[in-house]
């Protein structure tokens, strides 16, 4: 009998009905995609790096090192040397190293100076390995592993030549145009800064630069692809390095150590506690993003209150004639009580199929230009909170125009006062 008044009666309002179930669906929608990208997002950047434990640079603070080496954001204050590298890495706890060396670009986006290690030790996620889409890793000095990000937007494919500018942004102007190299493989998508990254090998890298000094081309010294193959591309510098150890158990010890090495400045950093620390600085954008979607909300509920009071005066003569009928007070506040649930319960459920709807539809857009991986799965228990809550607060919004309703209803008869 109540479900069916209450029906009745919103459906005689339903122009300002729909608009707002479609406010309140709206701010759940907004709410859930919100509350999901924030997730995402955080566990997307806190896996960019996985099964990597310590990574190693020059003396500095261990955001600038998190950011350079496996963000690719920002510049190191100083590289690290060769003979470094390789004392560390032969180090009797170490199992596995890939050296970094970063400083050029293509087009905006980053070139990396690596190894054939890169690709069979790097993880991301939970411990996913980097594979290919096509082609190979490469193996000749000239040869070029494309990030998927950077083969699809700017199109290139196997056997392409790209050429390789100095520097990064504005100071990119000068490139190594003697010197292209051949795209021999493309990775797969990861969601990771690796997407947006052109790889080479570290030989390649010093094999660009050898007539090259302090970031200038010497004139009358350029070297052909063919001479600087011949020559010894052992680099002298890279930028930092990554290390895989036998046990996590000497993480600490070795870490100490390299802090503490003798030959040059050195920083070793935990890559997960690094993490944690860099996303704790984003934690105020993160409370204030929720707390405007929350006034979203709140503002959406209050817009329903305001057709449920606005209403209640068109509603004085149905309601006298609820009562003459037989209808108690409080069944008049319970009949507006429960027409905020119905409007509620239905603007929720519309929200959450928007929801499910803009996962489907929007995934890969927010794949390709935010690189997070977002995916259909259930609510979480947070999620259906958030929505009880909601539930709870649209019901309780009736509580105010039924108290109205029960007072007019005991003073008003069967004709409408005006």
């Amino acid at each position: 009998m109540m479900l069916r008044l209450s029906l009745k009666s919103l459906l005689n309002r339903k122009g300002t009905l729909m608009l707002t179930v479609a406010s309140i669906s709206i701010s759940v929608f907004l709410l859930l995609g919100i509350d999901m990208l924030r997730h995402q997002a955080k566990n997307s950047f806190s896996s960019t790096v996985s099964g990597t434990d310590l990574i190693v640079g020059a003396r500095g603070g261990q955001i600038n090192l998190l950011l350079y080496s496996v963000f690719h954001i920002g510049n190191p204050t100083n590289n690290l040397s060769w003979k470094s590298y390789q004392a560390i890495s032969q180090h009797r706890d170490v199992k596995w190293s890939i050296p970094l060396s970063l400083g050029d670009s293509h087009r905006g986006y980053r070139v990396l100076g690596t190894s054939e290690a890169f690709f069979q030790y790097y993880q991301y996620g939970n411990s996913y390995p980097l594979e290919f889409s096509s082609g190979r890793v490469f193996s000749n000095v000239f040869d070029l592993v494309l990030g998927a990000e950077v083969a699809q937007k700017l199109g290139y494919q196997l056997g392409d030549e790209v050429v390789i500018a100095h520097g990064m942004g504005n100071a990119a102007i000068q490139t190594h145009d003697d010197k292209p190299f051949r795209v021999v493989g493309v990775l797969k998508p990861t969601g990771t800064p690796v997407d947006r990254t052109l790889h080479v090998s570290l030989a390649g890298i010093e094999a660009i630069h050898l007539d090259w000094k302090a970031g200038v081309r010497l004139p009358g010294a350029t070297l052909s692809q063919q001479a600087v193959q011949e020559m010894d591309l052992t680099p002298k510098q890279i930028t930092a390095f990554m290390l895989g150890l036998k046990s996590r158990l000497s993480t600490f010890h070795l870490q100490r150590s390299i802090n503490r090495y003798r030959h040059e400045p050195l920083t070793a950093i935990l890559p997960g506690l690094a993490l944690q620390e860099l996303w704790q600085m984003f934690s105020f954008a993160e409370q204030l993003l929720v707390v405007i979607t929350g006034l979203v909300v709140v503002s959406s509920l209050i817009g329903m209150l305001t057709l449920l009071l606005t209403s209640l005066n068109e509603r004085r003569r149905e309601m006298s004639i609820l009562r003459s009928l037989g209808a108690r007070p409080h069944q008049i506040v319970q009949l507006l009580l429960f027409e905020s649930l119905l409007i509620t319960l239905v603007s929720i459920l519309v929200g959450v199929i928007l929801f499910y709807l803009a996962i489907l539809g929007l995934s890969p857009l927010v794949q390709s230009e935010l690189a997070i991986t977002i995916g259909v799965q259930n609510l979480t228990l947070w999620q259906w909170q958030i929505l009880g809550g909601i539930l709870l607060c649209g019901t309780l919004m009736g509580v105010i125009p039924g108290y109205k309703a029960y007072r007019q209803s005991l003073l008003d008869g069967m004709s409408l006062r005006i």
